[in-house]
């Protein structure tokens, strides 16, 4: 039973450092396929109809028209200038439909668009950038409160609905883009600011699991070899 007991075991941590190799291949893979969308020419982002998938995250795409300004919404961010917020603005595009649009940060004291009315751009624009999945829920721990306006994921649906722009997925487009860092008017809202990063420990997580199933062998190995104790009276 000991034995039947040691391979089992053993089979297992094998399994699992097996596990954690493939894993790791999956994830290279996805970093490559995500680098080269990030890299590509931008093309026209999906209509609003179109449906999207995670074969979709981080598209460089391109899309043009008006912003609502009096619609923006902000939703709180931690960047590499401090505490914040993003600033998600429908952009009206010529068929109608719209696109939330991240257009970058601006810091706690400058939420209210009064003291960065020079981003406020008018007209027709020009965003380039990247397409992201929409964010249902909240954050960790952080639920949205759109009744009281407070935003910790960009949840394009809840931002729809609390906006009243419409339905998702007719004249509302399922995803946001993220835009590049071409710079605002006044420097606000700051762009450019997508952090894309993909946790690679598996290598790391294999040779840990390898490395039990070795010492498991090694110490099943030293107790069979050990010396039994002699019964009494031999």
């Amino acid at each position: 039973m000991f034995v039947l007991g040691v391979v089992l075991a053993f089979l297992a941590l094998l399994g699992l450092g097996t596990w954690q190799v493939e894993r790791r291949a999956w994830k290279l893979d996805l970093i490559a396929r995500v680098d080269a969308r990030v890299h590509a020419p931008a093309s026209p982002a999906p209509a609003a109809d179109a449906p999207v998938s995670p074969d979709d995250a981080y598209r460089h795409v391109r899309l043009s028209g008006t912003f609502l300004h009096d619609r923006e919404t902000l939703v709180q961010a931690v960047t590499e200038y401090g505490g914040g917020y993003w600033v998600l603005t429908p952009l009206r595009r010529d068929d109608g439909s719209l696109v939330l649009v991240n257009r970058g940060f601006v810091p706690s004291d400058r939420r209210d668009p009064a003291t960065r009315e020079a981003g406020q751009v008018a007209g027709e624009s020009v965003v380039t950038g990247l397409l992201r999945l929409t964010e249902p829920g909240g954050a960790f721990l952080r639920a949205n409160d759109p009744a009281h306006g407070r935003w910790y994921s960009r949840d394009v649906a809840a931002i729809a609905a609390a906006r009243g722009l419409g339905p998702v997925g007719r004249s509302v487009a399922p995803y946001f883009v993220d835009a590049d860092d071409a710079p605002n008017p006044g420097g606000l809202p700051r762009g450019g600011l997508t952090v894309i990063a993909f946790p690679n420990n598996h290598l790391v997580y294999a040779i840990t699991w390898y490395g039990m199933a070795l010492m498991l062998v090694a110490a099943g190995v030293a107790l069979l070899r050990r010396p039994r104790a002699g019964r009494p009276g031999e």
